[in-house]
């Protein structure tokens, strides 16, 4: 029976093992399939070229909702070129590169992306933050008319001669004893997401100031070089960016996009 019983257990215990090592995390993973792609600094970076104007491209990281893209736009031609990140977009595609359309609206319409505008961007950010002080000082005020309330209660009820019984005095302070633990809690909660919203609003201010790409004029022979952040979209097997150099031609460059298993150190 004993022998039995072990090994039920290992199987089990394999089991278990086994379906642990099948759910292995997934990383994201974005490299380029198209253009001249060389690794430069350990990463897959791809140039191509429309009408002098280079874009020189690689994968960064995957940033909140955004994929961000290491980008540097070079003027080789004889006239000032102006750059905008905001002005690069991509379309989705499927597993044979054909365009990702969305069923929901008739006619249909290919699945476009655009990216973040970092002036925009940086402004809502700024807006967020003074939301945030408001909103902290509505909840003090609002946590102080509480706390007021309750001590005149408390004050109240402690007064009144039928609440001198023991049963009721009891009764009483823990009641009130309950709602000064819950307006503190309340407390505790308004200032813990002030301080996580307000943390995550300092990063996205200094992602969208010193992280992202700048609009510029670039005269003949100068360079620009920062962030691109694109709305991720796991509809997308593959991203066909685009960045329009003139009326009629852009700059196209295709990323492959997907979800792999993380391999697993040996220890």
């Amino acid at each position: 029976m004993k022998t039995r019983k072990n090994i039920l257990i290992s199987w089990v215990c394999f089991g278990i093992l086994a379906g642990l090592s099948g759910c292995a995390p997934k990383v994201y993973q974005l490299r380029p399939v198209s253009g001249d792609v060389v690794r430069i600094e350990g990463r897959p970076t791809t140039k191509a070229e429309t009408n002098g104007i280079v874009v020189v491209a690689s994968y960064e990281r995957l940033d909140l909702q955004y994929v961000a893209l290491d980008i540097e736009v070079k003027n080789k031609s004889d006239r000032p070129f102006e750059v905008d990140p905001a002005d690069f977009q991509y379309t989705a595609l499927d597993e044979e590169q054909k365009t990702v359309f969305i069923t929901t609206s008739s006619p249909q319409k290919p699945l476009m992306f655009s990216a973040a505008d970092p002036i925009r961007e940086a402004d809502r950010t700024a807006y967020n933050q003074e939301r945030e002080v408001k909103r902290l000082k509505t909840a003090k005020v609002i946590n102080t008319v509480l706390l007021v309330a309750a001590v005149a209660s408390d004050v109240a009820s402690s007064s009144n001669r039928n609440n001198h019984r023991p049963e009721r005095w009891v009764q009483n302070r823990v009641t009130h004893d309950n709602i000064y633990a819950a307006i503190q809690a309340k407390r505790m909660i308004d200032h813990g997401l002030f301080a996580d919203r307000m943390q995550r609003y300092d990063y996205e201010t200094y992602r969208w100031k010193e992280l992202s790409m700048k609009p510029t004029t670039l005269r003949p022979g100068e360079s620009v070089r920062g962030l691109v952040y694109l709305p991720m979209s796991r509809d997308a097997k593959y991203m066909l960016i685009n960045y329009p150099v003139s009326d009629t031609e852009s700059v196209m460059l295709t990323f492959q996009q997907e979800w792999v298993k993380e391999k697993q150190r040996k220890k």
